[in-house]
């Protein structure tokens, strides 16, 4: 009981040195608990819309996942629909059609789908519907010209009832008017809907009035869903997928799962980084009460107390500093959450706060992860606490065993060092990707980890390094800011270190980043021939309708079409393998130029012929002249000759096996020839400009497909790297901020700490502004050492990746340095920001009373 009223005392006597403490666990446990709120609420939401769209058994077609990609909506006849009505079980059996491959464009060809990568679907307006949906205006579709578009879409796009819309499918471009809105009565994650009459959604979508996609069946009072499942087997035989409610629902949500916990996880990842750099500047808080409190411990143990007890005490302080830190981080977490939702709306993906999900295990999450961290955090301070001797503690003498301990802390981190260096070394110069990636981690961890413990032997070099070019410059101010700077290397060290694993990530991921845009440009630069490139951001297969217009499209000396053909190659050495080949018009050897091992590509595009990449002609053990067996998937087997083998040697097209059009057409029957992925153009001999906006004005109809000439496609790279780098500097700024924090924490201790010493500074002379500066300045220099650290073990990440991804064909190393300069000097204003607060302080204090303290 005496130890918590000493802890408690202690806790609320120091309240305001715990507040940036309990900050830096108050924003570590919000993000977690943030996290997890947010992707529960998710899954809840697909959840909810899952189950009330999913009809207690569905019959569909069976789809083969290396089916070839027409692009066209699989389809079942409409009579299975009579057929299963009749049968025992079933209650009812409607027939439903949709299209999930569409775009909804308005009559100025205006895309009008979500460019989220949510789909639009395009069905009939029927029975199933009006059950999850409410229709709020206008009327259902009584004719092929009348569509319905649900709410959501209505609102982001500013539609009415009146506007012309156009759907365009595989089938066909319809033209319609919008005559109904409808709403959903489950929330909308994103998706675009349209909504036809029966007939019409049949011919249009599904190019037949007696087809449907599939059929929902109702199962009888007293039937369960597996067993109509049987009975619908039994009654239909093969060729058809039936799946129960559950597992209907089981699979739409196993489609989004990998998305959802993919944001999960790289969220938890952020989450941990920031949870890392509280930790320091816990330590450091705690090592500083300590330190401060060196006479009062030495008082402690004098009366009595024990080592156990005085250890016990800091414990108990940071067990409050945890708990407070983690209840009001709980409640963060669940305002981030619903910022989250809120920011996903802006970008069409609805979440409704009605489906927030807090489950039992979030709080209890976000509590110990708070409290185990501040604990495990303070427990070196409070273990070298209990260390010191009364008699030594009343003339703070300190810790005998510091002089010692930092010895074996240099030797220790140098040795971390030096392995960390290796694995990067060794991950540089790996043959095979895996092996490299385990030597990049191990290098990456031990690294870091090195340069965390030798901090405090580098502060000493470092710290003197930027001094002479930035303090000296302040005269006797600066000597000052410099030498308190070093006078604890340890403390100095720890808080660098928070800084630097933030700037250590920024620095290494614009090393990759930059990388990867300037090796793909090269590769560009080196490779493509074509002067446009024809294709969907979203991935979306190119339809028959806008194939032709580029086709169509003056001042073109050629165009390429390039497919992806499902097949199981069967080689000399005896093994099967599901792959695709890269089916291409004979121009893409112009389009691309492929470097090869044996063989000219040309050769590839001869009759029955084909190429193959290096590594997988040695692993089978396949030469030039040798013949392979395709067997297309939903075609004829055919026997082709490999008469080129490709090098690994690029990042375009690496590992495609080439294939001509026509050999491919004639073992697959015309219905079952994939849809061009993407589509090639050569512009006539100085008609390159023109061809270009020609080009753009064939495709104005179609705004799902963009036009593109190599500077485009290299602005796109960069936008597109830029994007995603953008998303992680945002991440990582809570990491900063809280090692921001723990400069702050640092330098408002230290001001307590050399009270007397600037009252005496202040006595003989220093004037206010004086003193503001000296701690403006020793911010500046903690900010810029740990900048400093960071960046050059970013820039060895970097550098090192980069050479491992050389194995991908990204050979290109590029360092950007305006990122890294603009960092490096963005830490001084971060220095001076931090230092705001305490040089304040500092200024304010009363000089005799200051001297007057012991």
């Amino acid at each position: 009981m005496t130890v918590l009223k000493t802890s408690l005392r202690n806790f609320v006597a120091h309240k305001g040195r715990m507040v940036l403490s309990a900050v830096a666990v108050l924003l570590s446990v919000a993000f977690v608990c943030g996290t997890l709120v947010f992707t529960d609420t998710m899954n809840t939401t697909f959840d909810k819309l899952f189950a009330s769209t999913a009809s207690d058994v569905t019959v569909s077609a069976k789809t083969d996942e290396n089916a070839q990609q027409t692009g066209k909506a699989p389809t079942i006849p409409e009579a299975t629909a009579a057929r299963l009505e009749k049968l025992d079980g079933v209650e009812k059996a409607q027939a439903d059609v949709f299209d999930e491959r569409v775009t909804l464009v308005d009559d100025q060809g205006n895309n009008l789908s979500p460019d989220t990568g949510a789909p639009t679907i395009a069905g009939d307006w029927g029975a199933e519907e009006d059950s999850v949906m409410e229709l709020v205006s206008g009327h259902a579709p009584r004719g092929p010209t009348e569509v319905i578009v649900d709410a959501d879409t209505a609102d982001r796009k500013k539609l009415e009832i009146g506007d012309a819309v156009k759907v365009i499918s595989f089938r066909g471009t319809t033209e319609a008017e919008i005559t109904g809105i409808a709403k959903f009565t489950a929330t909308n994650p994103g998706a675009a809907l349209v909504f036809f009459d029966r007939p019409t959604a049949q011919e249009k979508l599904l190019g037949s009035t007696d087809q449907v996609s599939q059929v929902l069946l109702t199962a009888a009072d007293g039937v369960t869903d597996e067993q109509l499942k049987k009975d619908v087997i039994a009654e239909l035989g093969g060729g058809f997928e039936v799946k129960t409610k559950d597992e209907a629902a089981d699979s739409a949500a196993d489609e989004v799962g990998g998305f959802l916990d993919f944001m999960k996880y790289a969220l938890l990842g952020f989450a941990g980084i920031s949870v890392l750099v509280g930790i320091f500047l816990i330590v450091n808080t705690f090592s500083m009460l300590v330190a401060q409190r060196t006479r009062e411990i030495g008082l402690m143990r004098a009366i009595g107390a024990s080592r156990k007890q005085v250890n016990r005490s800091v414990l108990t302080e940071a067990l409050l500093l945890g708990l407070v830190g983690s209840l009001l981080g709980i409640g963060a977490g669940i305002g981030i959450a619903i910022a989250l939702m809120e920011l996903m709306g802006l970008v069409g993906m609805n979440l409704d706060t009605s489906d927030l999900t807090v489950k039992a295990t979030t709080p209890l999450i976000g509590l110990v992860l708070g409290v185990v961290v501040t604990v495990v955090a303070a427990y070196l301070p409070a273990r070298r606490a209990g260390k010191v001797s009364p008699m030594a503690a009343l003339r703070d003498a300190g810790t005998p065993a510091d002089g010692r301990a930092g010895r074996v802390r240099a030797v220790v981190g140098l040795v971390l060092t030096a392995i960390g260096g290796a694995g990067l070394v060794l991950a540089a110069r790996a043959d095979e990707a895996g092996e490299g990636a385990q030597f990049l981690s191990l290098g990456i961890v031990f690294s870091l980890i090195g340069f965390v413990v030798i901090g405090p032997l580098l502060a000493g070099v470092v710290v003197r390094a930027i001094s002479v070019v930035v303090l000296r410059l302040f005269g006797p101010v600066g000597r000052m800011a410099e030498r308190n700077a070093l006078r604890n290397p340890r403390r100095t060290g720890a808080t660098a270190a928070a800084l630097m694993i933030g700037l250590a990530l920024v620095a290494g991921l614009s090393v990759v980043g930059s990388s990867m845009v300037a090796s793909a440009e090269e590769q560009l630069d080196k490779s493509v021939g074509a002067d446009f490139i024809v294709g969907s951001d979203t991935g979306q297969l190119i339809t028959p309708e806008a194939e032709q217009a580029v086709k169509d499209t003056p001042g073109l000396a050629h165009v390429t079409d390039y497919k992806v053909v499902s097949v199981e190659l069967s080689t000399p050495d005896g093994k099967k393998t599901e792959t695709g080949l890269a089916a291409a018009d004979p121009t893409y050897a112009e389009d691309l130029r492929v470097e090869t091992v044996a063989g000219e590509l040309s050769a590839a595009y001869g009759e029955d012929a084909l190429s193959v990449p290096e590594d997988f002609a040695k692993d089978h053990g396949i030469g030039l002249g040798d013949t392979v067996t395709a067997d297309f998937v939903g075609g004829k087997p055919a026997e082709l000759e490999v008469a080129a083998i490709t090098t690994q040697d690029t990042s375009v097209d690496q590992g495609a096996m080439y294939v001509n059009i026509a050999t491919v057409e004639r073992y697959l029957p015309e219905g079952k020839m994939p849809a061009n992925m993407i589509m090639f153009g050569k512009a006539e001999e100085g008609k390159a400009d023109q061809a270009y906006t020609a080009l753009k004005d064939s495709l104005k109809d179609y705004p799902q497909y963009k036009v593109r000439d190599q500077a485009d496609y290299k602005e796109t790279l960069r936008d597109q790297i830029g994007q995603l780098l953008n998303m992680v500097y945002g991440l990582l700024a809570l990491a900063i901020i809280v090692a921001v924090l723990g400069v702050v924490n640092t330098l408002a201790l230290s001001v307590v700490e050399r009270t007397r010493e600037i009252g005496l500074l202040r006595a003989i002379g220093l004037s206010r502004r004086q003193l503001r500066r000296m701690i403006r300045l020793e911010s500046v220099v903690i900010a810029l050492f740990g900048a400093g650290l960071g960046l050059g073990l970013g820039m060895a990440w970097g550098a090192s990746t980069q050479q491992l991804l050389a194995l991908e064909g990204l050979g290109v190393l590029d360092i950007p340095w305006p990122t890294i300069i603009t960092v490096f000097f963005g830490s001084a204003l971060v220095g001076l920001i931090a230092a705001l607060v305490p040089a304040f302080r500092a200024g304010r204090m009363n000089v005799l009373n200051a001297i007057a303290t012991e």
